[in-house]
């Protein structure tokens, strides 16, 4: 058995978006409810005094979503972390359309939880 991971890196963004915790707020509520994803607390976000870049974290019965802004770099950070395997989630377009994002990079992990020499061991 293993988990997944998305690690999403989105180049080219507006700042005013990055520096926007509405629309952060609204990225989270869709990734949340379009991969039916358990909350267990509110998610808590930190406004960075300067830049206005954003950090925030949700606390999921499945793991985490977390995400940083960087809008003096106009570059976004999004990371989720599964601990049971879930459908695909079109990250790409949906920071597209969100942050105006220029380009997106999503690396998919998978991560198991027993090495495969425990795993050759256990047979």
């Amino acid at each position: 058995m293993s988990g997944i991971e998305w690690v999403v890196e989105a180049f080219g963004c507006s700042s005013q978006s990055l520096r926007d915790t509405a629309v952060l707020q609204d990225l989270f509520h869709r990734i949340i409810r379009e991969m039916k994803l358990r909350p267990v607390g509110e998610t808590h976000w930190h406004q960075f005094p300067g830049t206005a870049g954003i950090t925030g974290l949700c606390l999921l019965a499945e793991s985490h979503l977390a995400c940083h802004t960087f809008p003096e770099h106009g570059s976004l950070c999004l990371n989720l972390f599964c601990c049971v395997p879930r459908a695909e989630w079109d990250f790409e377009t949906i920071l597209r359309q969100l942050f105006c994002a220029h380009s997106v990079a999503v690396r998919r992990l998978q991560r198991p939880y027993e090495s495969q020499l425990q795993q050759v061991a256990g047979d």
